[in-house]
């Protein structure tokens, strides 16, 4: 059930995704909701997986793909669309790369990205920064965030909506240059987590590369 649900988020995000490319203002409002439910079932998959005892090594890896499926797919969208600067998506996808490369030499091993038998549990800090669920649910909640704002704040065309009355869209266009400089300010305290969460597999790292030389 876990793993069909990170399935389905997926599948949602290239709908969200779809209607964003629409350029259309409701169909962009209904990528909106769209999103909503993909970070809805971002945080359901694994706790059915844990309230159904579905927890496995798979499972775990399958929910990462699931992530940086999801993610990479909103950043380069968001990148082509001209909403987030081409670097944005470049730093996202190369360390989605670089990491997840890093962390499958220790599931070689036996070891998990995250949960018990995470590559992290011998460091503390370092599994309290990448791979407790504080950190990602904090992550989580910045990602759900930015990908919220940057879609409502760059609506194109909103003035075309026929339920606005004339004060709300007023007021819309008051508040919306506010919405685009708070999305641009998630969109760098994200990509900072993203970094700053990868950092500790790349030191971890190191001890699964020696042993595997051995």
């Amino acid at each position: 059930m876990a793993n069909l649900l990170t399935i389905l988020r997926m599948l949602l995000a290239i709908a969200a995704i779809e209607f964003l490319f629409s350029g259309r203002p409701d169909y962009c409002i209904t990528a909106f909701f769209i999103t909503l439910i993909v970070i809805i079932l971002d945080g359901l998959d694994g706790y059915v997986a844990r309230k159904h005892n579905e927890t496995s090594k798979f499972g775990s890896v399958f929910d990462i793909i699931g992530d940086r499926v999801v993610e990479n797919f909103y950043w380069i969208a968001f990148a082509i669309i001209g909403w987030v600067a081409v670097w944005v998506p470049f730093v996202i996808c190369a360390r989605g790369i670089i990491i997840d490369g890093l962390r499958s030499m220790a599931l070689a091993q036996g070891y998990t990205a995250f949960g018990k038998d995470s590559m992290m549990k011998e460091n503390t800090f370092m599994h309290f920064l990448t791979a407790s669920r504080f950190s990602r649910a904090v992550y989580g909640v910045a990602k759900a965030l930015v990908f919220l704002l940057i879609i409502i704040a760059y609506i194109p065309n909103f003035e075309y909506f026929e339920f606005l009355t004339v004060e709300q869209f007023l007021k819309f266009a008051e508040i919306q240059p506010y919405l685009v400089k708070t999305a641009n300010i998630f969109v760098y305290i994200t990509v900072a987590m993203c970094i700053i969460r990868g950092i500790p597999v790349l030191i971890e790292s190191k001890r699964f590369i020696q042993d595997d030389k051995k």
